[in-house]
């Protein structure tokens, strides 16, 4: 039993500084990507804080929503938020699961540069929306009689720079469309695409349904910043994923193309394993029967073996 333990943590460690190796590649040539959707990231929170200063409370919207789904309270509002982290925790975690996990579909780097793509178009447009028209708040902190319904001028341009802690819980004036729901289902859109779990698939749909009736529930947004975040996140993610490149396929397998002229040395050295030139590596399926130096497979059968 201790043999086979340490024997597959030798093959769990080899693994992981495989794939440390890869993705630190990846990441020298993907960092301006990654900076540059994080930045958005931080202005995205800027927008959301800067409208909270012009927010003006009044009275709720007519709401079908409203009448339909029963009002969670300030007692359990965290029921929104647990769902939403739960989701937000469990993605982050899957996009690393290639440095510990044998099927390897995606790359760490490149899946998260194609995840703040869609992040930065959704919230672009969403940012355009909630400052072209204020709507008063519909959750209980940013009513009429609430203190933190509306922040304070800033006094100094460094308060300017900062990003409200308390922004996602807080927040007022940033609703048209939910920031929650673009979250929740730019993920579950990268997984349904690169995913391999059916039933977690299913599953990522089915918390995006919930998601959107909790949000509502809690007053967090009006029932239409849930409505248009579902067409617009999915029409955003469709388009850009047309545009973006493909992610490479890890499932290739890559085998040495065998020349004529190569001298029976080097042919002898090949089929002892040993190394070879790796400009004569080039990606191949494996089949049953001959591969010929075009990658043609050739049935014994045929040639009458």
């Amino acid at each position: 039993m201790t043999l086979y333990i340490r024997r597959e943590s030798s093959k769990l460690w080899k693994r992981f500084c495989s794939e440390i190796t890869t993705e630190i590649g990846l990441l020298a040539e993907n960092w301006k990507y990654l900076l540059a959707g994080i930045i958005c990231q931080y202005i995205h929170g800027l927008a959301a804080k800067g409208v909270h200063y012009i927010h003006r409370a009044g009275p709720t919207l007519q709401d079908l929503g409203f009448f339909l789904l029963p009002e969670l309270g300030q007692e359990r509002s965290y029921i929104s938020e647990t769902v939403f982290t739960s989701v937000f925790v469990s993605f982050f975690l899957w996009t690393f699961h290639p440095f510990i996990l044998k099927s390897k579909k995606i790359y760490t780097v490149l899946i998260w540069c194609r995840v703040l793509a869609f992040l930065v178009a959704c919230q672009f447009l969403r940012v355009i929306t909630f400052y072209s028209t204020q709507l008063p708040g519909p959750n209980y902190h940013c009513r009429e009689g609430s203190k933190i319904s509306r922040l304070p001028w800033p006094k100094t341009a460094l308060e300017v720079l900062q990003i409200n802690p308390h922004g996602v819980m807080y927040g007022c004036g940033d609703l048209i469309f939910s920031s929650h729901m673009i979250f929740t289902l730019v993920f579950v859109l990268t997984y349904q695409k690169y995913g391999t779990k059916r039933f977690i698939k299913l599953f990522g749909w089915l918390t995006a349904v919930v998601q959107s009736l909790l949000i509502i529930a809690s007053r967090k947004h009006y029932t239409v910043d849930v409505v248009v975040a579902w067409y617009t996140v999915n029409l955003v993610v469709f388009c850009l994923d047309k545009k973006l490149p493909e992610l490479p396929d890890r499932t290739t397998v890559l085998l040495p193309v065998v020349s004529k002229d190569r001298t029976k040395e080097e042919n002898h050295k090949l089929l002892n394993g040993n190394g070879v030139d790796p400009a004569d590596w080039r990606p191949r399926a494996q089949v049953n029967g001959k591969i010929d130096s075009n990658g043609v497979h050739t049935d014994n059968s045929m040639n009458g073996a």
